[in-house]
């Protein structure tokens, strides 16, 4: 199939190759035109403006937002509105609010356009290991794009089959991606995925914190432990209940950086943690971890501890994330 990508950046650039790779055609087009040239020489078709990459598709067009949320998705997404015909698909990549997409979705509706958004989870390793996609738009258009997506997603790998999931049920989720209903829909779950991330996070970097100052002076002499982190992380991943790829990303980096002395600590959050405590405040539901979660990145940013080190070399691991620097 063929698909048009705007915003060739960390994920963007990677979705194309992964594509290409596959089997489809790509025409793309950033801003940096060098990131242009980069895939042009790879075999996707560089354009040099939105009006030329909606020429360089076939009807209908199918056209991949992947920037930063709010004004470049926002802008970009209305500048297509103008541009493309009806039947053609908006796809939004990023992690863009769930409301957003709703009023897009019936906003480009009346122009007869279909939107589609996808949250997508992979990070910089998407080329390599596919992406976790959780889509939202209408059911038949999903179906129609479905090759794309069933490109773009990990498939089964090696990853066991859950014990009596039923036989009829969607494979799509267990080869990498699920249709989770109407616009909105998709960013919605991906906004939750972010949300227990934060979580999950927090407690690595708050038991490693523990396990690091079990060596502190303020500990009695025959209380303190001179603990190897590296070989606590490591042996973690072989066969404990929190074995996980973010335990995998732990490992690395503190193979790498015992101290973590390249990480300040003052730890960035993304709209999502933030979206996630708003939808849970609205539908009355207590979530102490993961609010606490996105607290500890603000105080992260005042006065920051080992394992504030530890999220940022999380998610420089898993997404290429450059620390916020401290104000």
């Amino acid at each position: 199939m063929q698909l048009g990508i705007i915003g060739l950046g960390r994920m963007g650039g990677n979705i194309a190759r992964r594509l290409m790779l596959k089997g489809h055609e790509t025409v793309v087009y950033d801003r940096n035109t060098d990131f242009v040239a980069t895939l042009s020489k790879e075999g996707a078709t560089g354009v040099a403006d939105l009006p030329a990459l909606v020429a360089g598709l076939t009807a209908p067009r199918a056209v991949w937002v992947m920037l930063p949320a709010g004004a470049p998705t926002e802008d970009t997404i209305t500048e297509l509105g103008k541009l493309l015909q009806p039947g053609d698909v908006i796809i939004d990549g990023g992690n863009t609010y769930y409301k957003d997409d709703i009023r897009r979705g019936q906003e480009l509706a009346q122009k007869g356009l279909h939107y589609i958004d996808v949250g997508t989870s992979g990070g910089v390793w998407g080329l390599e290991r596919g992406y976790c996609m959780m889509i939202g738009g209408d059911a038949e258009v999903v179906r129609r794009l479905d090759p794309l997506f069933d490109a773009l997603a990990p498939g089964l790998g090696n990853i066991p089959r859950t014990r009596d999931r039923s036989p009829t049920a969607d494979d799509r989720a267990e080869r990498g991606y699920i249709h989770a209903g109407p616009p909105g829909s998709g960013h919605f779950v991906k906004m939750i995925h972010n949300g227990i991330e934060y979580g999950m996070m927090q407690a690595f970097a708050e038991g490693f914190d523990i396990l690091k100052t079990k060596n502190a002076d303020s500990l009695p002499a025959d209380q303190r432990f001179d603990l190897n982190l590296g070989d606590i992380a490591e042996v973690w991943r072989r066969g404990s209940v929190v074995s996980s790829w973010l335990l995998d990303l732990t490992a690395d980096a503190l193979a790498t950086d015992p101290k973590l002395d390249n990480y300040s600590g003052a730890v960035a959050d993304s709209g999502e943690g933030r979206w996630t405590i708003e939808a849970a405040i609205e539908q009355a539901v207590p979530v102490p971890v993961l609010s606490s979660s996105l607290f500890a990145r603000f105080r992260s940013r005042q006065q920051s501890t080992y394992g504030d080190k530890l999220l940022s070399a999380m998610r420089f691991g898993f997404g290429g994330h450059v620390e916020t620097p401290k104000k």
